[in-house]
């Protein structure tokens, strides 16, 4: 577990990093920072922990797509390197980070270097495989690999190669990374292939990489490729292959947005027919000029998910997790009142039936044998009425307990339904506490003060994108006192 001043050294070193490389997330650290103030205080997060440490800061482009559907051979053209094998069957079975290295020729390095370290994406994913195939989580480098590559094209930027997942033998594990790394990537590139039209034998697959992007918030970041099209320059009906695959796309889903169709210049395969062939080409060379440049430009993205994600966690904070909170402590107050005049009402009852047995009841009157001498005693009423005040404070915290204990399982739902990132359940555990007073309705960490953080946290947000649009456009098309826009 990272100490308080190791995140810090982290964050001090990505500042540097960032001072001349972008000045815009360089502030947006210190909002992250304010964040972490909060959340520390709410008790969603230890001291030891950061948000902005938590996402990728590099540039991050997932390729993903079923067994050989060329996404190696893509990769391999891309980085105008061997760096990934290729085949016709399935060559690797892990997932490549693939960064950029000083080395002369590429190398790989184990999976443990991706999970040990939080530089990188996929960082203790270890943790999230556990939670899904116990067990597996300590066989890491049988799912990842770290591969160093001397590729220009590579500066700046991370490329993730993914195993074709639709026959994997662990599926669910593979799945589960495929979603972290989908959610971690500003671009992801979904590759098919050509030369299978029947795309319903994979309905499965299709349904994972296709119809669960429609509903996402960032469905712009998905690039559907279908690749190794020359394979049907010698069918009849090349086009009904094309149609083939977009039919079952829009079935899943995708009704719109560019629907891609490439193939490897490196493993083309002859096309005879000269006019075909160049209708092929024009075609391949297009739409590899589009992807190409989506890819070269991926840090525009970069600059826009990271303040997304600065928003999104300041929301998260303010309109998910305080909200959930200040729910979960109404729901306790009111079973800790209901309990407690239940276990009151239960006691009363006890002890009106057995003074009725014990015959101590003279029609509405309490005369026990013993109640002249004990009333007539000076410290027996003191004693008594003590002992009585303490059994109901031992009742009246055993009840604050139980209902706390009660409701950390709504607790524990309604985040995971809510999807909130943060230890919920040990927040709430700490507004029950003994220490402190029921009748406080604010969870605690919550005051004046951290509400306008958070609020300071989104308006800045609201600059950054600002910023950023006055950085990447102009749509004025006026030049600044200094000399055109960037």
């Amino acid at each position: 577990m990272p100490t308080e001043e190791v995140v810090s050294q982290r964050l001090r070193n990505l500042e540097r990093h960032l001072e001349q490389e972008n000045p815009v997330l360089l502030s947006s650290i210190q909002s992250f920072r304010e964040l972490d103030r909060v959340a520390h205080g709410m008790g969603l997060m230890p001291a030891s922990e950061s948000y902005a440490t938590q996402i990728p800061w590099w540039p991050l482009i997932a390729v993903l797509g079923t067994f050989s559907s060329g996404k190696s051979t893509f990769i391999n053209h891309f980085l105008g390197q061997k760096v990934q094998r290729t085949g016709n069957q399935a060559v690797d079975d892990r997932f490549t980070v693939i960064c950029y290295s000083r080395a002369a020729t590429p190398h790989a390095l184990p999976g443990v270097a991706l999970d040990a370290d939080p530089r990188f994406p996929l960082y203790r994913i270890s943790n999230s495989i556990n939670e899904v195939a116990s067990g597996e989580g300590g066989r890491i480098d049988a799912y990842l690999q770290l591969q160093g590559c001397p590729s220009e094209a590579l500066r700046g930027k991370i490329l993730i190669d993914s195993p074709g997942f639709d026959a994997d033998k662990q599926r669910t594990a593979t799945l589960r990374i495929v979603d972290h790394i989908i959610d971690l990537s500003d671009l992801v590139l979904v590759f098919f292939d050509a030369r299978h039209p029947e795309p319903g034998a994979m309905r499965d697959t299709l349904h994972h990489l296709v119809g669960k992007t429609m509903n996402r918030i960032d469905p712009g970041k998905f690039m559907f490729i279908l690749n190794q099209i020359d394979m049907t320059a010698r069918e009849d009906n090349p086009e009904d292959v094309v149609a083939a695959w977009q039919r079952a796309l829009s079935d899943e889903g995708l009704t719109a947005g560019r629907f891609y169709t490439i193939y490897s210049p490196d493993a083309a395969s002859p096309i005879e027919d000269e006019a075909k062939r160049r209708r092929y080409e024009a075609k391949r060379d297009a739409d590899l000029k589009e992807i190409h440049g989506r890819m070269h430009s991926v840090e525009v993205e970069r600059a826009y998910r990271i303040v997304g994600a600065l928003d999104k966690t300041a929301t998260a904070i303010g309109k998910g997790a305080a909200a959930l909170l200040t729910q979960a402590l109404g729901r306790w107050r009111q079973r800790v009142l209901l309990m407690d005049v239940a276990a009151f009402a239960l006691a009363i009852a006890i002890f009106l039936l057995w003074g009725i047995n014990a015959g101590h009841w003279q029609g509405l009157s309490y005369n026990p044998p013993w109640w002249d001498a004990f009333a007539q005693s000076s410290w027996a009423p003191p004693a008594l009425t003590v002992l009585l005040t303490l059994l109901a404070v031992a009742v009246h915290f055993g009840v604050r307990h139980l209902a706390a204990k009660g409701l950390l399982g709504w607790v524990r739902g309604r985040a995971a339904e809510s999807n909130l990132a943060g230890d919920l359940v040990g927040a709430f555990q700490r507004n029950t506490r003994p220490v402190r007073p029921m009748l406080l309705t604010t969870p605690a960490g919550w005051g004046n003060d951290a509400q306008r953080q958070v609020e300071l946290v989104l308006q800045n947000c609201d600059i950054y994108i600002q910023t950023l649009n006055d950085r990447f456009t102009n749509p004025s098309g006026v030049e600044s006192p200094d000399g055109p826009e960037a």
